[in-house]
């Protein structure tokens, strides 16, 4: 659907000129640069945050929901904590060398503690609570412990503190938490003893750009997670790049409504370092894209009016029900909105025009939806969009300051980044760092893509599946995962949530279906959910919906390696303690084969064919 251009708040400085300097290199590989200077930048976030408590120190920093209503912290206020809590960290085991374990939510103390660690030059190792979410389950824990060497572990909100003891308590680290009433092993941040202030400022003086400030583990989506060494110049190169491609930014402070985990590099390096770097507002959304937590997030978009939204393609699946149906909640989101920005997969093609179709209808007006690309190993940004473009898969163009270099592979180009965002390596893998750079020093990120128009790069680059994620079918035509995956869902919905590609060494495609069961109910007629989960996918008009979907994307391909042949509809969600949904709501595809090989099985042998004729 398209879109008029939006009125206030304007686009006049909303995108900046979108530029692109290509040069062909003799090897065949092009190599592409912004056009736009990477403008000077602080050396660290805490640059950033002193400056907005100088020039702004009343501003709302972070704000989070309690019992009561908003608790709001401004930048002031959070500098003075920053500091206290950096001086009781000087007084544990922590050095460059043995990080603070961060294990919790996304709270206020959360990120106060995390600067805190910044402040004094230790860096900040942030892990999901998911880690310690059982008690019998902890092996991963351990494995992650060992190998940061943690100086201390802070266990804050949503962690099992049962599951994180038994994993701890035999390895003599300090084990700190926000709770006044602790006990059982944890000392509270209150507790901890506060050494002079003027060691705190010594400590920031000698503070290094290129020191790690955080290490934040990979999904392993594609292999098993490693933690990437993030630094003060990645982290604030990339953010002030984005300044340039959203000009805007630089007059108008974000406010950010987020759920976003920290202990990922989409909610922890872009939502967050973009809004503290800008002098913005970041209100903790405690809902999730997840069962009811849905509805929490509803009723904190009634009180918080973002003026840029960030979420991923479950978020936005799940929002939009709640926005077609209410006409003034509708219209509270868009009113304020220079922009939707959806990450981590491409947004089916569905739901970007049922976006565009609520926004026009309660305001007039359609905010571009755009995305951006990038990894944890580049703090998150290599490439961004900054232009209307009618492409869910467009990946934008480079970062100012970033090279992209697509190098042929198969048909298609291999995509490859150096700059000041890309990371100097993985913690204490020496060998993983070696493999994930090319002899020119360009960064192997894994994904593939072609460029929108090649008579002008500056149009941007589509995405073409991820190189590790692909396979070959028996009679070796290669199958690009990432982009059938995106085609087939936009057949599928509103039954499917999302799907899952088979087909490795087989003959046909075969596709694992993991159905939106609000919506299955209804079409089943099941209004008061009385089918049980296997007797509803299995119900014969939820079965024909799938059916008729995969047979009308089938009617537009020509060859195997984009036609599906059969599917199996899940009567089981992802299970995110074992990997296959990620925090931030995508689905790990190669998780979801490991655990399901036995589905995979029974959907060559008895699953549903496509073709029932």
């Amino acid at each position: 659907m398209s879109c008029p251009a939006p009125s206030e708040p304007g686009t006049a400085a909303l995108f900046g000129p979108a530029l692109v300097t290509p040069r062909r290199q003799p090897d065949g590989s092009l190599l592409l640069d912004n056009g736009l200077p990477l403008p000077e930048h602080a050396s660290s976030l805490l640059e950033r945050l002193d400056h907005w408590a100088r020039m702004t120190p009343d501003n709302v920093f972070i704000a989070e929901r309690t019992t009561t209503g908003w608790h709001r912290v401004s930048y002031l206020d959070a500098r003075s904590r920053i500091d206290d809590l950096a001086q009781a960290l000087l007084g544990l085991p922590l050095s460059a060398e043995r990080p603070l374990m961060v294990m919790a939510a996304n709270s206020v103390e959360h990120a106060l503690i995390v600067l805190g660690a910044m402040r004094i030059g230790v860096p900040a190792a942030i892990v999901s609570p998911q880690l310690a979410a059982t008690v019998t389950d902890v092996k991963r824990l351990k494995s992650v412990v060992t190998t940061l060497t943690p100086g201390a572990i802070y266990c804050g909100t949503g962690v099992n503190r049962d599951a994180a003891l038994t994993a701890l308590r035999d390895l003599e680290i300090p084990l700190l938490t926000g709770a006044a009433d602790a006990g059982g092993g944890f000392t509270p941040l209150s507790d901890l003893p506060r050494l002079a202030p003027h060691r705190v400022v010594q400590r920031f003086k000698a503070l290094s750009p290129d020191a790690p400030a955080k290490i934040l583990f990979t999904s392993g989506s594609t292999g098993s997670p490693k933690g990437v060494i993030v630094t003060q110049r990645m982290m604030c190169s990339n953010v002030a790049g984005l300044g340039i491609v959203w000009p805007f930014l630089l007059n108008t402070p974000p406010t950010l409504l987020d759920w976003l985990p920290w202990s990922h590099v989409f909610g922890g390096n872009c939502c967050f370092n973009l809004s503290l770097y800008y002098g913005g507002s970041y209100y903790i959304d405690d809902g999730k894209p997840v069962g009811t937590g849905m509805a929490r997030t509803v009723e904190n978009l009634r009180s918080v009016t973002p003026n840029v939204y960030f979420n991923v393609p479950l978020g936005f699946e799940m929002l939009l029900p709640y926005l077609e149906a209410d006409d003034p909640l509708a219209r509270r989101f868009f009113s304020t909105l220079f922009f939707v920005f959806n990450a981590a997969a491409a947004l089916p093609a569905q739901s970007r025009a049922r976006i565009a179709a609520i926004a026009l209808k309660s305001t007039g007006r359609c905010p571009p939806i755009i995305g951006a690309w990038g990894s944890t190993e580049t703090a998150p940004f290599a490439t961004v969009v900054c232009f209307d473009t009618p492409y869910a898969d467009n990946l934008g163009i480079p970062m100012p300051g970033t090279t992209v270099k697509m190098v042929p592979d198969q048909g298609r180009f291999e995509l490859r980044v150096k700059g000041p965002n890309v990371m100097p390596g993985y913690w204490r893998q020496p060998e993983a760092t070696r493999n994930a750079f090319d002899a020119d020093g360009f960064y192997r990120i894994g994904d593939a893509g072609r460029l929108a128009d090649e008579a002008h790069p500056e149009a941007g680059i589509r995405f073409d599946g991820r190189v590790a994620e692909n396979f070959k079918l028996a009679s070796g035509t290669w199958v690009n995962v990432g982009v059938l995956r995106v085609d087939v869902l936009d057949f599928l919905k509103p039954f499917a949530e999302d799907v899952v590609v088979t087909g490795h060494g087989r003959d046909t495609l075969g596709l694992l279906v993991f159905p939106s069961i609000a919506a299955c109910r209804r079409l089943a007629g099941d209004t008061v959910g009385s089918l049980e989960l296997d007797a509803l996918v299995r119900h014969p008009a939820v079965v024909r919906a799938v059916r008729d979907g995969l047979q009308q994307h089938s009617a537009r391909q020509r060859g195997s390696s984009t036609r599906i042949e059969r599917f199996v509809i899940l009567d089981v969600p992802p299970n995110r303690e074992i990997g296959e949904r990620t925090e931030k709501g995508s689905l790990n595809q190669r998780a979801v084969l490991t655990a399901r090989a036995s589905d995979v099985e029974l959907l060559y042998r008895t699953g549903h064919c496509v073709d029932d004729t």
